[in-house]
């Protein structure tokens, strides 16, 4: 009698099945096997928020199987998630398998690898509730304001609209920058650049800075004329020259919001697929024999922890001073603080084995996956080496009482820039003097004269605030405390779909429907899309999780306030029918010569004249730029090389397919046309020359049998060749294709007997 484990995800079943062996016998749920009514509350408010949870739709199949091997297993260890959401579904396993929760088997996996995997099942601990009640309150929540407020914007707004608890804060973020935007009235200001040459001959630029009182900013061209006629007639002399020796900081290891902002930034990646790929990272990738196989690449990646265990420092820093050497790698590990909202359940998202490096499991990763893992590997080794050694410089020069400014660094040891550097490290600061990598400033002395070779004034005028990107959203969210880890995609994903937001590229731009609704939730239920009072709840849920409230006593405190703000809105609400502004078009309708304007169908987005009925003339729209970028940001196929390299021209092969099967192609075709037949060895030699019998497809990627060494032999089969021999005549025996029957290669002896069977004759 196995041992039963139940994990979410059907990709973790193969990996754990092998690390644990032939006791154990895992199957996946898939996710919730439970939830809320779609169709009503589901939650009975007057008697203590009693949640009524029922099967999922389409699950009833799943749910069978699973009690069927539950019934069977000497043990039930639930392994799902390590996070609320993971404990939720674990809890809801126990219900729907008749488990009492003082009796679970609860095991988490912080990393699929072999050694944690076996590790954690020999320590199972018992369902923790305060989870599960921290995931339920925001559950419980989340469906109160959507199911009591959305019927109110039905009745004002338009039908299909519904509110979110933290998603209509997330919007309202997303309207009040563009309200900013929108008022911003631009100033100008004027920036004056010079270049100096020294005694030896030596050129480097300078830029305005102030006078003898301070920082002096240009508002107009007349002062900035003012200090360009007075630099010309006067002299630049040094003022002064300070150098430092300062050292720089990594980076810490990521977090979940700062591998989603980095990924952004250096891979243009969007935080769904980032957290996409991290996850089929987490679960496991097939690395081959040589590199042992199925197993989990990073940590568990939705944390917001900056803590590394200590085997994980350990081995970063035997890896540093193997690669880079000792005078890399710091005397002490580097601990670095989290946030005062942090969980810290979880590490914070490192490789799970740091000598895989990126270039070591390239070959089995899409181009997805090996962005992200290379962008993950190098921010925690980075973490984990000796800070950047830097020569700084400030040089001031006077000249008719006004200042100007040279300020920069070199860096002198790269420690950790060896190997990664944060996108963060060199953007240019908001003072107009910017710091200058690599600054190229001679030795000066202090009243030295230099001469003038050049100055230029520019017009500038300050710009309006960015829109808000994925990246720069989720920053906003973790700064502010809204939402956790697990909830930022969700957030994003949910108020692009309900078109309250759109893409422009990668900024988020709020649709007239975003503004509005954003607009009647401040009007009616301002607690709901309030700033402070989101991120005090998301504290509630962290301290009912640590057992430190009661969920019932956040609810009804909840439910007091709210239900208030319900009967008011109820009573305003609905008084008078809002129009939502169409969007218009550049295109005009070439019937009734009006202006089109977007409408929606189920089919899409298109142009339509706003006459209709009188005028029904439509056009297809051009897909908008976030479109587009949808469209090139799909997921490419993954690539599958070959473990041998181009007989011809030496470069990589790749696993190709056709109407007649799969082969080997050269990377670098069409240069180079070379290809192979994706074959697989039999342990037997060919009947006629004693050569490898080897597989391979024919038409309709059916198998067959030949000989390695044909054209010059010529065998061929449908059927297997085997190793045994007839006991009749002495020749070879063939297993007959597609059934369980051995027959005698000479057709002629005509002797044959069944065979046991086989699951599979080839890898496909």
């Amino acid at each position: 009698m196995a041992n039963l484990v139940i994990v979410e995800s059907p990709t973790k079943v193969g990996p754990i099945k092998k690390y644990l062996g032939s006791n154990y016998k895992v199957v996946a749920s898939k996710g919730h096997l439970r939830d809320l009514p779609k169709s009503s509350l589901g939650v009975d408010i007057e008697n203590g928020f009693d949640a009524h949870y029922i099967n999922i739709r389409g699950k009833g199949d799943l749910i069978k199987e699973i009690k069927k091997e539950a019934k069977s297993a000497k043990k039930v260890f639930l392994a799902t998630d390590p996070d609320r959401e993971g404990e939720a579904i674990a809890w809801h396993l126990s219900n729907v398998l008749g488990i009492p929760v003082e009796k679970t088997l609860r095991v988490s996996f912080n990393e699929i690898t072999p050694d944690v995997v076996k590790s954690s099942i020999k320590k199972p601990r018992n369902i923790d509730m305060n989870l599960v009640n921290s995931q339920q309150t925001r559950r419980i929540l989340d469906r109160i304001v959507g199911y009591k407020i959305s019927p109110l914007l039905w009745k004002t707004v338009k039908s299909g609209l519904s509110a979110g608890r933290v998603q209509s804060v997330a919007t309202r973020i997303i309207v009040e920058r563009e309200n900013e935007i929108s008022a911003f009235v631009p100033v100008e200001y004027w920036t004056i650049e010079a270049e100096l040459q020294n005694a030896d001959g030596k050129n480097f630029s300078v830029r305005f800075w102030g006078d003898e009182g301070g920082k002096v900013r240009l508002e107009n061209k007349d002062e900035a004329k003012k200090v360009l006629d007075a630099i010309e007639s006067g002299v630049f002399t040094v003022k002064s020259v300070k150098r430092a020796d300062k050292q720089k900081l990594p980076a810490p290891p990521f977090t979940t919001s700062t591998l989603q902002q980095e990924a952004s930034y250096k891979l243009n990646f969007q935080s769904a697929r980032t957290m996409r790929v991290a996850q089929e990272l987490y679960e496991g990738i097939n690395l081959g024999s040589e590199l042992g196989g199925v197993q989990g690449l990073i940590t568990y990646m939705r944390t917001d922890s900056l803590r590394i265990s200590e085997g994980a420092q350990e081995a970063a820093k035997n890896f540093i001073v193997e690669k880079y050497g000792e005078e890399y790698a710091p005397k002490t590990p580097r601990k670095f603080k989290s946030g005062k909202s942090a969980q810290d359940a979880h590490e914070a998202i490192r490789p799970s084995k740091v000598e895989l490096t990126p270039a070591l499991v390239k070959k089995a990763l899409t181009p997805d996956q090996y962005k992200l893992y290379k962008l993950i590997w190098e921010r925690f080794v980075a973490s984990q080496m000796q800070s950047a050694k830097l020569s700084t410089i400030t040089a001031d020069f006077e000249n008719n009482g006004y200042i100007f400014r040279a300020s920069g660094y070199n860096v002198t040891f790269g420690g950790y820039m060896a190997v990664y550097e944060a996108t963060e490290e060199f953007k240019a600061p908001s003072d107009d003097v910017a710091v200058i990598k690599d600054i190229r400033i001679p030795d000066l002395k202090g009243g030295e004269e230099l001469s003038l070779i050049s100055v230029d004034s520019d017009q500038h005028f300050t710009e309006a605030p960015p829109r808000y990107t994925e990246a720069s959203l989720i920053k906003f969210l973790e700064e502010k405390g809204i939402g956790r880890p697990s909830t930022y995609t969700p957030i994003i994903t949910t108020i692009l779909a309900r078109n309250y937001v759109r893409r422009d590229g990668k900024a988020l731009v709020p649709t007239q429907l975003g503004i509005l609704t954003t607009k009647l939730m401040e009007e009616n239920f301002r607690d709901v899309v309030d700033y402070r009072f989101t991120a005090n709840m998301e504290t509630n849920l962290d301290k009912i999780e640590a057992g430190t409230l009661d969920y019932l006593d956040v609810l009804n405190g909840f439910w007091g306030g709210f239900k208030s703000d319900l009967e008011k809105a109820s009573e305003k609400i609905g008084s008078e029918d809002i129009k939502i502004p169409v969007e218009e078009t550049d295109m005009i309708c070439d019937k009734c010569g009006a202006k089109m304007i977007v409408r929606t169908s189920k089919f899409g987005k298109f142009a339509a004249c706003p006459n209709f009925p009188k005028c029904r003339n439509t056009k297809p729209l051009e897909p908008r730029e976030d479109e587009k970028q949808a469209v090139a940001q799909k997921e490419p196929k993954k690539e599958v090389y070959a473990d041998f390299k181009c007989e011809k021209c030496g470069s990589d092969m790749v696993l190709r397919s056709s109407r007649y099967g799969s082969f080997y192609a050269c990377v670098k075709y069409p240069e180079c046309k070379f290809i192979k037949t994706k074959t697989k060895e039999i342990d037997v030699p060919c009947p006629t020359c004693g050569g490898k019998v080897i597989t391979k497809y024919g038409k309709r990627k059916t198998v067959f049998y030949s000989c390695e060494n044909y054209p010059k032999c010529d065998f061929s089969s449908w059927d297997m060749p085997t190793a045994e021999k007839c006991p009749n005549c002495g020749k070879m025996l063939f297993r007959k294709k597609g059934k369980d029957l051995l027959i005698c290669a000479d057709k002629a002896c005509g002797y044959k007997r069944e065979a046991e069977p086989i699951k599979e004759q080839i890898e496909e």
